[in-house]
């Protein structure tokens, strides 16, 4: 089967399994006091800065938990995006795990605004109403679209302003970077983030994913935090070996950068065929077609409809995904489209 799904769909990249693999040898401590979460904790500050400190865990939805709860206090909540993926795909796990109050508001991209959060800021020092501390960004975004440097920096300042903190859902953190031709820093610790959660899963780890705090008076709660929300791995050095690779010669970039390729590969040959919906930025591409037309490409290449509504529909690419994949999927949707 090759699948336009998602790119957790993919298998794992073969240097994160060989990274388990060397790992596994001999009795080191748990829970990670092992030399290769050592090793991790110095790429980390490589890459996200000298005070930067990664906690790792086993997905994307507890690493959002897991940060905002370091991030608020209980009368607080998080301004998002009404299509974040905090507010439509994690289960109500913000809500049910952590206590915490989204504040959404609709965004035609994806993209907050200061703007866009400004609609919040209401009712600031009342007791009867939740308070904004937080602006969770999302980068990527689920619509596929990226922030600028410049915006992810305005947001930061306007949130400090405020006395708010800004998170990045980093799910695809490594698809923005390499999109935007700029390492993992400059968008989080350089614009002024306080926590991100970097994704490893998505561009090609198993079962890895980081929790990135930046905001130097935050780190002392993340173990506590972690342990409460079941993500503190007692065989740590397996989850870290996965992101120290990731994070060593630039193999995120590598495989983030080929996965963003392919899904300009396919725009480029779709267009005029199909209306594509959102900027094609990174490794995703959103397009409209009509039911009969999904139903038949999906007996083939399985992808996800995203709006029943609209017919709009979602094509995903990963590390793995080949130019010969892309046009066989490219040839199919074109046929179906000419009718």
């Amino acid at each position: 089967m090759r699948a336009f799904a998602s790119d957790n769909y993919a298998p794992a990249l073969p240097e994160a399994l060989e990274a388990i693999a060397a790992a596994n040898t001999g009795h080191v401590v748990s829970y990670g006091a092992d030399p290769v979460t050592g090793r991790l904790a110095e790429r980390v500050r490589e890459h996200f800065g000298a005070q930067a400190v990664g906690f790792p865990v086993f997905n994307g939805t507890a690493a959002n938990v897991v940060g905002l709860r370091a991030m608020l206090r209980p009368w607080q909540g998080v301004v998002c995006a009404e299509s974040a993926h905090l507010n439509v795909d994690e289960g109500g796990a913000p809500e049910t795990m952590a206590g915490i109050k989204l504040l959404t508001t609709p965004t035609p991209d994806g993209k907050l605004t200061t703007e866009l959060v400004e609609r919040w800021m209401t009712r600031i020092g009342d007791e009867h109403v939740v308070q904004p501390g937080v602006v969770s960004i999302t980068q990527s975004t689920e619509l596929g679209t990226l922030y600028t440097v410049e915006e992810m920096a305005a947001l930061a300042d306007y949130a400090h302003a405020r006395g708010m903190r800004l998170h990045v859902d980093g799910s695809r953190l490594a698809n923005a970077a390499a999109a935007l031709d700029v390492g993992l820093g400059d968008i989080t610790a350089g614009v002024g983030a306080d926590v991100v959660s970097f994704g490893g899963t998505k561009v090609g780890l198993l079962a890895a994913e980081l929790v990135v705090v930046l905001d130097p008076s935050l780190p002392d709660a993340l173990p506590y935090l972690r342990k409460q929300s079941m993500q503190l791995a007692s065989k740590m050095r397996f989850v870290s070996a996965q992101l120290e690779v990731l994070l060593t010669d630039d193999l995120w970039r590598r495989a983030a950068s080929h996965a963003n390729a392919m899904a300009r590969r396919l725009a480029d040959a779709v267009a005029g065929h199909v209306t594509i919906t959102q900027a094609v930025q990174a490794n995703s591409v959103f397009a409209i077609l009509p039911p009969e037309a999904t139903a038949q490409l999906q007996q083939d290449f399985p992808f996800y409809v995203w709006d029943e509504h609209t017919g709009e529909v979602r094509w995903m690419f990963a590390w793995d995904t080949t130019e010969a994949d892309v046009d066989a999927f490219a040839a199919a949707i074109v046929l179906v489209a000419s009718g």
